[in-house]
């Protein structure tokens, strides 16, 4: 009961607070706000397990709202800067040829995040081929984990298999925000983009082609998973003509 009037105390000072602050013409719209906008609300902090009152925000009516905003000024949301590019060992790779692919594509991109995230979650203090293909599973959506599902290579196969080959991180290690690319995973991603320029088209560098980088790679883990669960150079040779179509897309 004490809690519950000290909350009713609360919430009627507050209003009075508001009332005190809101300018002259405001302060005729003040009266429609609903009575039920300020009211305390029991909560549970989970915690330390003890109740909290708290206020909730109010809802204003639309003449208050307009009346509030008639001086204010509109600004468009700010557009969202993106790279196309990837980590690569020499970047006048691209910028020296002309009429060629410059960016990779949007779920290359993403695949090569998620590919670092997943190596942090591991706890392993580097990127490699491994959490490349890992990274092309969890993204799901492009041309390259398609393949590799259809050919019965799964996330969970790969983590398995990852975790066989590698070993367990120690678990009181933190992997750094952005582990490093191994040797064996920036040469696939050259490989990549210099597979790209051999064809001459204008299309974006996918995750196609980071696959086809990491099975280039034979000494590297992710070369060595790939083959474990059942990739070969017949099913490269597949996803290398796949990918050689004019208009390939990483869809």
């Amino acid at each position: 009961m004490a809690a519950a009037a000290a909350a009713n105390a609360t919430a009627h000072s507050f209003s009075k607070v508001l009332a005190t602050n809101l300018p002259r013409q405001n302060k005729l719209h003040y009266g429609e706000l609903s009575a039920q906008a300020i009211t305390p609300r029991p909560l549970k902090g989970s915690f330390l397990g003890a109740k909290v009152f708290c206020v909730q925000p109010c809802t204003l009516t639309p003449q208050f709202v307009s009346c509030c905003n008639t001086n204010r000024r509109r600004h468009p949301l700010a557009s969202t800067a993106i790279s196309f590019s990837l980590p690569t060992a020499n970047p006048e790779r691209v910028s020296s040829v002309d009429n060629v692919p410059k960016r990779w594509s949007g779920k290359g991109i993403k695949s090569f995040a998620m590919g670092e995230l997943e190596a942090r979650k591991l706890k392993y203090p580097t990127t490699g081929t491994e959490a490349l293909i890992m990274g092309i599973l969890i993204e799901g959506t492009n041309v390259a984990a398609k393949f590799l599902r259809a050919n019965g290579i799964t996330l969970f196969k790969v983590r398995d298999e990852t975790v066989k080959l590698l070993g367990k991180a120690d678990r009181f290690f933190f992997s750094p925000e952005h582990p490093p690319l191994t040797e064996e995973a920036q040469r696939a991603l050259d490989w990549a983009v210099d597979e790209k320029l051999k064809s001459g088209d204008g299309g974006e560098i996918t995750t196609a082609h980071i696959l086809l980088g990491i099975w280039s790679e034979v000494e590297s883990p992710g070369h060595k998973i790939l083959s474990i669960l059942g990739f070969n150079d017949e099913i490269a040779k597949e996803l290398q003509s796949l990918i050689s179509k004019p208009g390939f897309k990483d869809d």
